[in-house]
């Protein structure tokens, strides 16, 4: 049995992706900002935290260098959370609609 081990990126990759996790916050504060993006403020928010979200849990939560099955694991694990989130947004959009 062979296993293929992938080594880790030095410090080098590490303050790229603290420098583009700061851009990306950055660029969040400026679309807050920026009255033209009102209308689709939130989801240009969410597609930033997106980002930021997958840079961290692939760098430093090194799921980018670990077997596949734990990022199914966590994939998995995830899309349950957004399931909850999105059932609960429903739960009370219809619970505030009632007259």
């Amino acid at each position: 049995m062979s296993t293929t081990e992938r080594t880790h990126p030095g410090p080098v990759t590490y303050v790229i992706v603290a420098a583009l996790l700061a851009g990306l916050t950055a660029a969040e504060i400026t679309a807050f900002y920026v009255h033209a993006l009102r209308p689709v403020l939130v989801p240009v928010l969410l597609l930033l935290s997106a980002a930021k979200f997958t840079l961290v849990v692939l760098f430093y939560m090194h799921l980018a260098f670990d077997r596949w099955a734990y990022g199914a694991v966590f994939a998995f694990q995830l899309l349950i959370a957004i399931a909850v989130v999105l059932s609960l947004g429903a739960l009370f959009a219809a619970f505030w609609a009632l007259p």
